[in-house]
């Protein structure tokens, strides 16, 4: 759940370090640092107090919904712990490691087989960057893929037993009890603000000069993006930027396996989005993150919130990628209804 973009050898390296100087004199402004922490600590406080004041009249639709069919998923919930019956470690590691892992692969194998073929050509059309991966390079691709069943298999499960055993300190995160439809998505709300507090900081840490050349470079070797290599990372930046801002929420507050593997699946489909290369209609927009990767001094965070903050997107918002960073309601790709300006001498 990273950004990459474009680095090579000494100048990714000479950039940076023109990057991190004058970001820190001209993009934060007066205050620095201390002074966005606080200004971001105020807006999400106030979304937290928003969410508390409104929740119950923003939901009730939801909620209606969710009682008409809770007792299906009770039951089915029951029906499933009782299989599993004094085996709560096998259970929970098989829903938040098993499910978010067929989420993502089956995400990606539809990514993957327009990348490689162009087929369906229809998906093709809503390509960012339209002259890159087209096709990908197979060898690249391969490299990458190998790397993110390292990360998955050496990395997140053993991160997810791990985090069972913390997890049970809490309570049972594997209890008979679903959780109520209103706690659950207060919890989804508050994993998110955690997730994008800790990924905008360990991620532009990874973009400090002397932590860029040894770890994130490998991520940033995609300068335009595709699906899979959302977990492409050094061991390290995978613990500590991928995983550790998506676990850290679930662990904290004790939920259970439910909400759990939901959010789990949720973030790694959001990643896969941000990284797919593709601005498809009706799917987030993936050009902030894109735009990362492409320029890899811009745009650190998940929600842009941070990045606003911190002036962090100064150059992203003068640009064409910003017109386009919006949900797409229409078939006509972005890149045709906002085009780049034509390039001088043409």
């Amino acid at each position: 759940m990273v950004a990459k973009t474009r680095v090579g050898g000494t100048r990714g390296a000479a950039t940076t370090n023109s990057s991190s100087s004058s970001s820190s004199s001209k993009q934060e402004g007066p205050g620095g640092l201390w002074d966005s922490v606080k200004k971001a600590a105020f807006v999400i406080g106030s979304g937290i107090l928003f969410l508390a004041a409104f929740g119950n009249s923003l939901t009730w639709h939801l909620q209606r919904f969710w009682g008409a069919s809770g007792d299906f998923w009770q039951n089915l919930w029951t029906k499933l712990s009782s299989a599993f019956e004094g085996h709560d470690a096998a259970l929970f590691f098989l829903g938040t490691m098993l499910i978010p892992t067929l989420v993502f692969w089956a995400l990606n194998a539809l990514l993957l087989l327009v990348d490689t073929t162009g087929i369906p050509s229809f998906i093709t059309r809503y390509r960012i960057q339209v002259d890159k991966n087209n096709p990908v390079d197979p060898v690249k691709l391969h490299h990458a893929v190998r790397t993110v069943l390292f990360n998955q298999v050496f990395i997140s499960g053993p991160m997810v037993v791990a985090v069972y055993y913390l997890m049970t300190w809490r309570g049972k995160p594997c209890g008979p009890e679903l959780p109520t439809f209103h706690w659950a998505l207060t919890e989804l709300a508050a994993f998110a603000i955690l997730e994008e507090i800790l990924f905008y900081y360990s991620h532009r840490l990874f973009h400090h000069p002397g932590l860029y050349k040894h770890f994130h470079k490998q991520h940033h070797e995609w300068t335009a993006p595709i699906g899979v290599v959302s977990i492409y990372a050094h061991p390290l930046e995978h613990v500590i930027s991928n995983m550790l801002p998506v676990v850290i929420g679930p662990v904290i507050l004790g939920s259970h396996l439910s909400t759990t593997t939901l959010w789990y699946c949720l973030a790694l489909v959001s990643t896969t989005i941000s990284h797919c290369g593709y601005h498809l209609p009706f799917l987030p927009s993936p050009e902030f993150h894109d735009f990362h990767h492409l320029r890899f001094n811009q745009c650190f965070g998940v929600f842009g919130v941070l990045d606003r903050l911190h002036g962090t997107d100064t150059k992203f918002r003068q640009t064409k990628q910003y017109e386009r960073h919006t949900l797409l309601t229409s078939l006509t790709p972005l890149t045709e209804s906002i085009p780049d300006p034509p390039k001088k001498g043409q």
